[in-house]
Parts: structure tokens; sequence; C-alpha cells
């Protein structure tokens, strides 16, 4: 693990902290375990439409971010729907859980009312990830500090060895929550740390041999039993879209930038529903003119690319939002892309991220 640590200031926008952005200011609303009943749903639609540039767009880590939040009121809203239950916690309630696991659904409210109940535990870095896994291996592989996977405990990704049952999971991970806020330095993330093992002092659980755990991010998209997972193009939910789902029932959003919608949706919604629609393997950050720190507006430039491998548009070298898993990494630069570090101008990107696909299925 690197010893590197960060020494600017935390940075990660939140509610009441927002990011001055070039379209305006940008909030982020935590959702831990990414679950959202209908009503709040329909909230943040509203908020969206009345304060925002009229849609929510979905985070790597299951969250929720207004952008363009010129007028005043979000956070008297969010509170009225029950969406900030901690003022003080909210930029920290960074909470994972598989879609599919009740186990880990419900510990993943148990979990984030336990944090809110911590008042030190406001000072986490906004950075610092949990994450509850079912055992699907899901999201025990997108780069949490602390995990609890089907009873094994794992930091930065690795297996500790530490088995710890499913009723003292919420315990173990505040506690090493705690200790890393105590030890931490100026490190932001576990794996920044040069010894992670001190976290686990005081866990109480059984040790045995840790283990390499096969991963399996994503979920499909399609019908699911009686719900249905969906994905808005890029991640950018219209507020439409929002209502569309809220009137079906509760959801849940993934950090792979898709939706468990726990209800019959409509048809004629426009989210993709199609398991084998090119867009699902290609994600893109803002770009411009949305990020004034863009060199391109990397959306157009992804939406004329048919077929490609699973990849990620970049404007720019801090590559926001891009996925845990393995990707190309297609860079904007001045005149063209980089496209895993070769330079690729515009004109050919269709042709050579087809090429990329075409190899990848042989």
């Amino acid at each position: 693990m690197s010893a590197s640590a960060r020494v600017r200031a935390d940075a990660c926008p939140g509610v009441f902290a927002t990011h001055d952005a070039a379209d305006g200011p940008l909030a982020r609303v935590r959702l831990p375990g990414g679950a959202i009943t209908a009503a709040r749903l329909s909230a943040l639609a509203d908020a969206a439409e009345d304060l925002g540039d009229g849609a929510l767009h979905l985070t790597s880590r299951g969250n929720v971010q207004l952008r363009g939040v010129t007028r005043p009121g979000l956070a008297s809203r969010l509170a009225t729907a029950g969406l900030l239950p901690s003022p003080s916690h909210e930029r920290v309630r960074n909470i994972l859980a598989s879609p599919l696991s009740d186990v880990a659904q419900e510990l993943a409210s148990a979990l984030d009312r336990a944090l809110c109940a911590v008042p030190e535990l406001a000072g986490l870095p906004g950075r610092f990830l949990f994450a509850l896994d079912g055992g699907q291996g899901d999201v025990a592989g997108e780069g949490a500090d602390v995990c609890w996977r089907d009873g094994a405990l794992l930091l930065a990704g690795d297996d500790t060895g530490l088995r710890v049952p499913s009723e003292h999971a919420v315990d173990a991970l505040i506690s090493v929550a705690r200790a890393f806020l105590r030890t931490r330095g100026t490190a932001w993330r576990v794996s920044e740390l040069p010894d992670p093992e001190p976290l686990l002092s005081g866990v109480p659980g059984e040790r045995t041999e840790p283990r390499a755990f096969a991963t399996r991010p994503g979920l499909p998209i399609g019908p699911i039993g009686d719900a249905v997972v969906v994905a808005p193009v890029f991640g950018r939910l219209t507020s439409a879209q929002a209502r569309a789902i809220a009137k079906a029932g509760n959801a849940v959003v993934t950090p792979w930038r898709s939706i468990l919608v726990l209800g019959p949706l409509e048809a004629g919604t426009g989210l993709v529903a199609d398991p084998d629609a090119p867009s699902l393997g290609v994600s893109a950050c803002i770009g411009r003119p949305g990020c004034a720190k863009s060199l391109a507006d990397v959306r157009a430039d992804a939406a004329r690319v048919g077929r490609a491998p699973r990849a990620h548009f970049a404007g720019c070298e801090r590559r926001c939002g891009k996925p845990a898993h393995e990707h190309v990494d297609v860079l904007a630069t001045e005149d063209g892309y980089l496209v895993d570090g070769a330079f690729v101008p515009v004109g050919e990107l269709t042709e050579t991220l087809a090429t990329l696909a075409k190899k990848g299925q042989q």
C-alpha cells in the first residue's frame, strides 16, 4: 500500500459545501446503500427541476449529484424529505451495499445510523468509503476503504483474514473508521497508510488465512424477477425519468450508474433496459461546458462512438467518475484523445474503439 498522503484540503462536495463547477454549484447527495424511497426520489426530482439543471447525475459511489444549483433552498428541501438525517455527517455517509442482497441493504441502513451517532466520525475524509457485500463480490471490488464481505473484513480491497459475523459487522466497520480517524495523519484513504493492520486492533472476530476473492462488478441490465435494472445514458437521469421510477416504487441507485427499480416501470422512459445497448459500455465525466478543466465535450464525442469496449472518457487528467474495474482510458487532449496512452484523432475514435472491442471478444 502506498504511503503517500495528501496535504491539501478535503474538497469533496456535499449539500452545504458545494463545488463551484463551470455550470454552477454542484451538490452531492449521499444515498447509503443506494436505497431511495419513491417519495424521496420524487423530492430529488423536484429539487433538480426547481433549483438545478433539471437532472439527477448518478455517481460511481451510488450517490446523486445536482448540477447548476443556483437557487436557494436545497438543504431545507432535502431535510424535509429525510435525506439529511445528520447535517454534520452528510459528507461522510459514503456506503456501498450489494443491491440484490437484503442482508447488505439492511446492514447499510444500520451502519448509516451508527455512523451518524458518533460525533467524531463527522471528521472522516469525504472520500472514505464503506462497503457491505452480501457475498456476490459486486461492491467488494469498488475500492472501499473497509468492506464487510459476507463475513470477511477487507481493507482497501485486501482480505485481512478477520472473519466477523453479520451481527457484528456494523460495529467492526465503525471501529475501523474510528481507528483510521485517530491514526490517519494526513491520509485520506486506507490505501495511503504504510500499515493498515493497527486499524484492526479491538475488532472482534476469528482469524484465518487471508484469501483472494473474485469480484463481479456491475448488475445485469434488464428484468430481475419483479424488478428491473435500467441505466440513464451517461448516468444523467432527467426529472421526468426519476418521477417515472418513483411511480413504479422504491429503487436502489448502484455504483455502476444504473438503477434497480423495485416495481413495474412504464414504457417509453428513454432509460436503457437492453443489455446489448452500445452505450452501456461507455462512461464519461461531465466534460465541457460543465467543467472548466475539461479539454473537450467528452459526452458528445462518446455519444458518437458505436460498439466499444468498456471505456471511460475523461476531459482532464483528474479522470472524474472513472470506474474502479478494468476499462479503456480515453483521455482528452487539446487536439484529440489518448486511448490507453496512444494518441487518436477525434475522427478515428469510433474505428479505434471498435477494433479494441473486437479484440476483447476474441
